[in-house]
């Protein structure tokens, strides 16, 4: 037997017999809905799917399966599900055998690493503020916990745990939606040696907002760190670097008009990024280096320019100026525009290219010098799908990430299901779903594609514009069914059209993009004068950004669209030559508000997660597939002919199974190793039959050991009279008296060793719950009813009541000061021999003892056999 959570996260024990039990689904279906929604009745209705989410949902379940897919609903709230005793619970356990968790993800995909020493990624994918980055915490602490340690080991381990905070605060912003917000794309690889410990790790990030630096929406925030170091550095650090305390001083951290965030502890955060450094291995070098890149952003951000005579730009203030270049100022003549664009480019390119640093310093200490083959498991964190007020470049290559992913996904579970048919020899059903191709082809197709447009625009002579690129477009994939502009567009459309937005229709839905600034953010090109400059600054870091080499190159670099894509493509290669596994995280609210549950909301991520379609898939015409073992194991009882015993192959006893329960050649089919069912309805029958059977096992098992527990006590009854009859003879018949008295004695011990143990449980510490009522009554007895230290005597009476002397079993226990009547489950009544008046005894046979108690004493009447050992007791009132 084995151990598992039940619905309401108690612990409950559950026969230990399947790899892949989808049973614990299956019974508390009712209750809870279905834990895994491919055994969804209506698995091509969004209702039923939303409807069995918000049921999980509103009894704090939330997470469900399809599949192997794990769907998490974000509760807004704290839940008692990632204890340490939780992780322990998940670990070595297999898939389904646990109600739906990460843990179980994260430790299913461990498992089958270490066993089958190949390498896996977990994919977590979901829109702003659904959980993900969370979620990747929550599986790097598991593994941190559970994996095999040394301590060597521990420290790889704090550096993978506390590369996060380091991450986050360079990388993380409070957006509208979600107020730690990755503003970038994540992929991890966590090492492992052939013991399964972790030894290393490798991150690859992507697409970093660097936008975000020079200007944030209203309600939004800059990146953490700023906010960490102006209120959590200490005074001399500020002074060293120029900077004051009060975030609304700097232009770049004023635009959203929201630098304090009630659920954001910027000092305390500033704190664990400070620690994480040191384990990390930065020199204090790097982190003075940091922080002085960290302060000049927010100087240059400070510079204001105006025009001179000329036309010129001039710095309107050059106070700021010393905190920036404390050595040469170099005079480039540029007019007010372009020095604001200049300026807001040199920042850009500074913060994005220090973070380029930051990973790869974190990667230096993740990095294992060991040559010998080592297997992994990626962590892969990335943007959902967005869909704002206003839609740019930014949105626009997020959606096109989530396309391919969804495209691998969807490929993916194709791949693993058709190949699961070939083996199992079953023919393959086509299965009716998007295929997103034709999207992706539209947005990457070479010369044809949107980015290549976007490239040709970008980098052709002449004047280039936003407009102008909007205008390739319509002429060149202008008639792509997936793509509408107002000009394109029919009366009805052209109304939600402005004329410089474009539309796709992606697999999510409708997303409309504004085409101002794509050419900008495209090129996102810096002076050849500033690259000079920054050369040759005396901060490491930057040197390190920006080489000398980068001068004598005189190639044009490749775009940003160009580069995602191309590191994108290359993303889709890693994950190709692993085995996955998926999270798809669900925002229930846009509030952040425990236990609301917008249908509204969630039924527009369900479609552009692609949820249905991957169920659709999933089902792939079969609602439930198990090895005949397992399949035969668990419901042979439904069978006289498998019950209890099945001699043959576990095929064909499956066969002769199903067709004593009853199945229709359309419900089911038998393949090599595993029989698949088609319908959810045809499983819960089944399921529901062994519940009932169950029960009539159980019944018929009642009334078989019945008459033999009466048969044992009947024989048990048999021996004690033979033994009873021997020692009377021997009383009588000659021999020496010490004999006779050890021949009592030894009985009685034995005896009085049970009643002995007896009395210790009831002595047991007692509660607080009803069942130990009289013992809050009872202040003279402690923390326990009686010390068992304290026992003199026990032996079993009976009581009589005193009205209609009706027989009740006790327990009469002699203490050093008193003598008690004991029931089950409290003290009946305690006598202190410093009260009695007296005892008297029968002459007779009878075995009466009566006691002599105060007035206020009850009066007992007790009873037991005195040839056994006993006596009898009768507690009268006596004046």
């Amino acid at each position: 037997h084995g151990v598992k959570l039940s619905s309401l996260g108690k612990k409950e024990e559950v026969e230990d017999n399947t790899d892949e039990n989808m049973e614990g689904a299956l019974i508390a279906r009712d209750r809870v809905g279905v834990q895994d929604f491919v055994l969804l009745d209506s698995h091509t209705s969004e209702t039923a799917f939303l409807n069995n989410l918000r049921k999980r949902y509103q009894e704090n379940l939330i997470y469900t399966y399809i599949g192997t897919l794990l769907v998490s609903v974000n509760p807004y709230k704290e839940l008692d599900i990632y204890t340490v005793t939780q992780m322990q619970l998940y670990r070595g356990v297999n898939f389904f055998e646990l109600p739906p968790h990460l843990y179980a993800i994260a430790d299913n995909a461990y498992r089958v690493m270490c066993s089958e020493y190949n390498n896996h990624f977990i994919l977590i994918s979901g829109e702003s503020g659904a959980g993900k980055t969370e979620a990747s915490k929550k599986i790097l602490q598991y593994y941190a916990v559970t994996c095999p340690t040394t301590e060597q080991l521990q420290i790889v381990r704090d550096r993978l745990l506390l590369s996060n905070p380091v991450l986050e605060a360079f990388g993380n912003a409070k957006t509208l939606r979600n107020d730690n917000s990755s503003r970038f794309g994540k992929y991890m690889d966590i090492q492992f040696d052939f013991k399964g410990a972790p030894v290393g790790g490798h991150i690859l990030s992507y697409l970093i907002e660097k936008s975000r630096v020079v200007h944030q929406n209203h309600g939004e925030r800059n990146f953490h760190i700023f906010y960490q170091l102006l209120e959590g550095g200490d005074k001399d650090l500020l002074c060293w670097l120029g900077l004051e305390r009060n975030p609304q001083k700097y232009a770049y951290l004023i635009q959203g008009r929201c630098a304090k965030v009630f659920s954001i502890n910027d000092k305390n955060d500033w704190k664990i990024v400070r620690k994480a450094f040191s384990i990390i291995d930065f020199t204090e070098k790097d982190i003075e280096h940091l922080f002085g890149i960290v302060a000049s952003v927010l100087h240059l951000g400070n510079i204001q320019f105006e025009e001179d005579s000329n036309g010129h730009a001039i710095i309107r203030d050059g106070t700021q100026i010393k905190w920036i270049s404390k050595v040469s100022l170099l005079r480039y003549p540029l007019n007010v525009d372009l020095a604001f664009y200049a300026r807001d480019a040199v920042a850009k390119a500074i913060y994005g290219r220090t973070f380029t640093w930051l990973v790869n310093k974190i990667n230096g200490s993740l990095a294992n010098k060991d040559s010998t083959r080592k297997t992994v498991i990626g962590l892969l964190d990335i943007y959902g799908f967005e869909v704002l007020d206003t839609n740019s470049f930014e949105q626009f290559c997020i959606n096109y990430c989530n396309e391919k992913l969804q495209q691998l996904l969807i490929e993916m579970t194709l791949k693993a299901e058709q190949e699961e048919y070939e083996l199992e020899g079953i023919e393959w059903e086509p299965i009716p779903y998007f295929n997103n191709k034709i999207i992706c082809d539209l947005v990457e197709q070479k010369h044809k594609g949107i980015i290549s447009i976007l490239d040709e625009e970008c980098l052709r002579p002449g004047e280039a514009t936003d407009l102008s690129f909007l205008e390739k477009l319509e002429e060149k994939v202008g008639d792509h069914a997936h793509f509408v502009t107002r000009k394109l567009a029919d009366q009805k459309t052209r109304k939600s059209i402005d004329w410089v937005d474009f539309r796709l229709l992606h697999y999510a839905g409708e997303v409309t993009y504004c085409a101002v600034g794509f050419l900008e953010k495209n090129n996102d090109l810096l002076y050849r004068n500033l690259k000079e400059v920054l050369c040759n600054s005396k901060n490491g870091i930057i040197r390190e950004c920006f080489l000398l080499s980068e001068l004598d190159n005189r190639r044009r670099p490749e775009t940003v669209a160009t580069q995602f894509k191309n590191s994108l493509m290359s993303l889709i290669e890693i994950l190709m030559s692993k085995e996955p596994s998926y999270v798809r995280c669900i925002k229930p609210n846009e509030n952040k508000e425990p236990g609301k549950f917008d249908d509204y909301l969630i039924r527009h991520q369900v479609k552009y997660l692609g949820l249905m379609e991957h169920l659709r898939v999933r089902r792939a015409g079969f609602a439930y597939r198990r090895k005949y073992e397992l399949f035969l194991q668990r419901y042979k009882s439904l069978c006289p002919a498998t019950w209890p015993h099945w001699h043959g192959p576990a095929a064909e006893g499956v066969e002769r199974l199903i067709k004593h329960i009853g199945y229709k050649p359309e419900e089911y089919k038998l393949g090599r190793t595993k029989i698949f069912i088609r319908f959810p309805k045809t499983l819960f029958a089944t399921e529901d039959a062994f519940e009932f059977r169950k029960h009539l096992l159980a019944m018929s098992l009642l009334f078989f050991f019945l008459p033999v527990s009466r048969l044992q006590a009947k024989y048990k009854g048999c021996l004690g009279k033979r033994e009873y009859q021997k020692k009377r003879e021997a009383g009588r018949s000659s021999g020496t008296e010490d004999s006779l008295l050890q021949a009592v004695l030894s009985s009685r011990s034995c005896c009085f060793g049970r009643f002995l143990w007896l009395a210790s449980v009831l002595a047991w510490p007692a509660g607080t719950g009803k069942g130990s009522e009289p013992c809050s009554r009872a202040p003279w007895q402690g923390e326990t009813l009686i010390p068992p230290r304290c026992f003199q005597y026990v032996t079993p009476v009976i009581k009589y009541d005193r009205n209609g002397f009706k027989p009740r079993d006790r327990l009469l226990v002699l203490t050093q000061s008193s003598a008690y009547v004991v029931e089950m489950a409290k003290i009946k009544q305690k006598i202190d021999y410093a009260t009695l008046k007296g005892i008297s005894t029968s002459n007779l046979s009878d075995g009466i003892v009566v006691i002599h108690v105060p007035e206020d004493n009850k009066q007992k009447v007790e009873n037991c056999d005195v040839a056994t050992g006993g006596l009898w007791l009768e507690a009268r009132a006596c004046s």
